[in-house]
């Protein structure tokens, strides 16, 4: 390496590091399990026994990091601690896990080094596989017949039609080999046929036939072009623009050697800024970018000889953008059935629900949901308990290899836990001609997870699927590492490398929105989780952000000692301040003021920072950390005048630029590394209320009641999902949308109320007096969100009600009474 000072942005699974370049050797620790590249990095703890090993070309991390069995690469190589055991990870010294505004003024990890390690041969049969499916594809669909190909052989949602002679099917489902091009819906593709039987085709076309004859000449135009070299031509194409992905695979099959097999117009920008930095891409139309990505690859002779599906795995393996950490879903096994026995030796994990045939016919979950509770209406399962399961099983479309099942039966047994392999998600019939279809995807089955967990698990007596959160995780590993003879030292080895899985969708939102403007609001009516979000967001974002941080722990859940622990080493650390606004709080609070500070002849008034003046001091003598103040009840306090002049520079584009302070005269700057995440309650306050200087410059996410949670849970006879999502009709019909009733109310501690005594104790003390509030003591209106069997119009009271009599009437009122079942 030839400047050992330098350091580099690294993206690992879709993440962004620092990289500290190793002095020509990497030192192994007396205790510990990782390699580090800094001699007095803090993780050093025995400083006696540290051992040192050659490192010439400064790329053991990354040989560490992409070996197929760590440990037995650590083993090879002389990566022994103090106590003789391998060393399998890469200290935070040498890779420092860092913000992606950070990361992108570094120089990105070199291609030349990537090249040095990359192992070509471990991608090789991925290649191979690839060819075979385009030509499996090609074979099935000549080029030849595209020009008259008929509708029925080209579009998805046809159930007399098999998968392998749909062309839409093939390119999405069946030829995963060539890159996936999964998600959203089949309007992707153009043209398809909705599961109510209807055909599904751009509006401005005034009939099927006329769209698929547009379509299809789109598609041959588009081929036609690539074939002659005229990649950038395709984007005049009006009858196929919507369709990036599927247009950009159909070329991989028919026009090989065209692009590059990278389908994300997304993704193709990605790759260009990595490969030329600076470059003015973003300007372009998506195949004219795609054409400069093939060039930039073509005219490279490091790349001289390599195909296009190894370039993209190299691309992919060098800066993937996007995060790959495996999901884990649960599926329970039926105790009618030897269903059990089956999964083993078939190697499946299945879902009996054959009323609703093939997901992949579906557009949408939406669609999907709504077919499942049509399908099993007749079963006496509530509407929500039914939206639940639908939920649960449209999961199993989005698994990939290197997912994780697990199987259950009851509430408390696990029988093992399952690596998803191949395609994921089939539709197949069983073996056995007596049993209907299932819904499968195919696993290797570990059967030394199998045992009873301590306690059940609700949710497991719950719809056909559910996601397994880390911690429960974490307790079916202890189930692994109970049934196998470890030591201590094994068990910290097991422990030592927590995996983090990407962020939540909900997390997600609110990292884009920070990345992109540096300041958002969550807002909507009580109880949708606001504060909890913004919480959840910084001990999720700061904590993967701070492995030097004694204490922090990522993925602590909300509630538990371990989240609180890791908000007080955030606070203490001063990467996260939280302040909650209110109508005295002022500009003297938040940036600077005057205050009474006692001299030796008495008080005098002296300038003292503000909260926010200190936050933005600390953050730019630490560039690459992420800074964030959570601002609870922001529309409570009088906003221009608590920013003051710093209302410009808070502005993404203008952070560095300095501002001078009136009352000191000295020149102030917000760092790039500083966000403001603020809380906002729309039934005191609507957005609307805010100035507009100030809404120009956060961004704003809504966060409405989700029933969601709640589906499938219930309180003796009333389900909580269909009892909120009707009250919330009534309200929004009668008052506005920003006085709905959040879920959060009905979900102590994480969990859905179970107990009529919970339920009621919420109403009366929480929903109540909110909409006592909400209707102005016009009891009349109380009693339309209601019912009169709660509320007393006459009397201008509410009934006293046992608990029991309180649900009965809510539920008459709100579920049967409502056309609920």
């Amino acid at each position: 390496m030839a400047d050992r000072e330098r350091r580099y942005a690294v993206t690992v699974d879709g993440r962004a590091y620092e990289l500290n370049p190793s002095p020509g050797k990497v030192i192994l620790p007396g205790q510990g399990f990782k390699i580090h590249h800094a001699p007095d990095c803090k993780h050093l703890t025995d400083s006696v026994s540290l051992q040192r090993r050659p490192d010439p070309d400064g790329l053991t991390w990354r040989r560490l990091l992409d070996a197929a069995e760590p440990t037995a690469f650590a083993a090879s190589a002389g990566l022994l601690n103090g106590r003789n055991r391998p060393v399998t990870g890469v200290c935070s010294c040498a890779l420092r896990p860092v913000t992606d505004s950070h990361a992108e003024t570094l120089p990105y990890w070199p291609v030349d080094e990537a090249l040095r390690v990359f192992d070509r041969e471990r991608h090789r049969a991925a290649v191979e596989a690839a060819d075979r499916d385009a030509e499996r594809v090609h074979t099935e669909f000549p080029w030849e017949e595209w020009p008259e190909l008929p509708l029925e052989r080209y579009a998805l949602g046809q159930p007399d039609m098999p998968g392998h002679q749909v062309f839409s099917y093939l390119l999405e489902f069946g030829s995963k080999a060539l890159g996936s091009i999964t998600g959203g819906t089949a309007k992707k593709h153009f043209v398809y046929r909705t599961n109510h039987g209807a055909w599904w085709f751009d509006k401005r076309y005034a009939d099927v036939d006329e769209a698929w004859r547009e379509v299809r000449a789109g598609l041959v135009a588009a081929v036609t072009a690539a074939r002659e070299g005229r990649v950038r031509d395709i984007d005049e194409i009006a009858s196929i623009r919507s369709g990036i992905m599927v247009v950009a695979k159909t070329l991989r099959i028919y026009a090989p050697d065209a692009v590059l097999p990278v389908y994300s117009d997304s993704f193709t920008q990605h790759y260009l800024n990595r490969l030329a930095p600076g470059n003015t891409a973003a300007k372009l139309q998506p195949f004219r970018r795609k054409e400069l990505l093939k060039s930039l690859i073509a005219e490279d002779p490091r790349f001289a000889g390599w195909p296009p599906q190894l370039v993209w795995h190299f691309l992919d393996w060098w800066a993937p953008a996007r995060r790959t950490a495996p999901r884990t879903v649960r599926i329970g096994v039926s105790e009618l059935h030897d269903d059990w026995d089956y999964f083993q030796v078939e190697g499946v994990a299945a879902v009996d629900a054959d009323r609703v045939g093939d997901l992949r016919r579906y557009a949408d979950e939406e669609e999907f949901t709504e077919a499942y509770q049509e399908a099993y209406a007749d079963g006496g399962t509530s509407a929500g308990q039914l939206a639940a399961r639908a939920g649960g099983l449209w999961r199993l479309l989005d698994l990939r290899e290197g997912d994780r099942v697990v199987a259950t039966r009851g509430r408390s047994e696990v029988l093992g836990v399952g690596r998803v392999t191949g395609d994921g998600y089939a539709w197949q019939p069983r073996l056995d001609a007596d049993r209907p279809p299932w819904h499968a995807v195919t696993v290797e089955w570990d059967m030394e997870y199998a045992g009873k967990l301590d306690e059940p698990v609700a949710d497991w007596g719950r719809g056909l699927v559910s996601d397994v959160p880390r911690p429960l995780w974490l307790k079916i590993g202890e189930l692994m590492m109970f049934g196998r003879v470890v030591n201590l030292l094994e068990l910290e080895e097991a422990t030592d490398s927590v995996e983090i899985p990407p962020l939540d969708a909900v997390l997600q939102q609110i990292d884009d929105a920070l990345e992109r403007r540096g300041q958002a609001v969550l807002f909507g009516p009580p109880g949708t989780g606001k504060t909890y979000h913004a919480l959840r967001y910084a001990v999720r974002r700061l904590g993967e952000l701070s492995a030097d941080l004694p204490g922090v722990e990522p993925l602590a859940e909300p509630g538990s000692a371990e989240f609180a622990a890791t908000i007080e080493a955030l606070t203490e650390a001063r990467r996260l301040t939280l302040v909650t606004f209110h109508p005295s709080y002022g500009y003297e609070d938040f940036v600077e003021g005057l205050r009474p500070v006692k001299g030796a002849s008495g008080f005098i008034l002296e300038p003292v920072d503000g909260v926010f003046k200190r936050v933005c001091e600390t953050a730019a003598a630490d560039p690459g950390q992420l800074y964030l103040m959570v601002v609870d009840e922001l529309n409570r306090g009088n906003l221009p005048r608590i920013l003051g002049e710093l209302i410009t520079v808070v502005e993404k584009d203008k952070r560095g630029l300095p501002v001078t302070l009136p009352l000191t005269g000295t020149p102030f700057r917000v760092p790039p590394n500083v966000r403001l995440l603020g809380t906002m309650n729309t039934a005191d306050r609507s957005v609307r209320m805010l100035d507009s200087a100030i809404r120009r410059r956060f961004a704003f996410i809504e966060l409405l009641s989700d029933s969601g949670p709640l589906r499938g849970a219930q309180v003796d006879q009333l389900d909580l999902a269909v009892f909120l999502d009707r009250l919330n009709e009534r309200i929004r019909t009668r008052l506005d949308r920003e006085k709905q009733i959040g879920h959060a109310f009905f979900l102590p501690e994480g969990a859905p109320v179970s107990t009529a005594a919970e339920f009621a104790a919420i109403v009366r003390g929480e929903i109540l007096p909110l909409l006592q509030e909400y209707a102005y003591d016009d009891y009349g209106l109380l009693a339309a969100f209601l019912g009169e069997g709660v509320v007393d119009v006459v009397a201008h009271t509410l009934r006293e009600l046992t608990d029991e009599d309180l649900i009965n009437r809510l539920y008459e009122e709100l579920q049967v009474g409502s056309g609920g079942e």
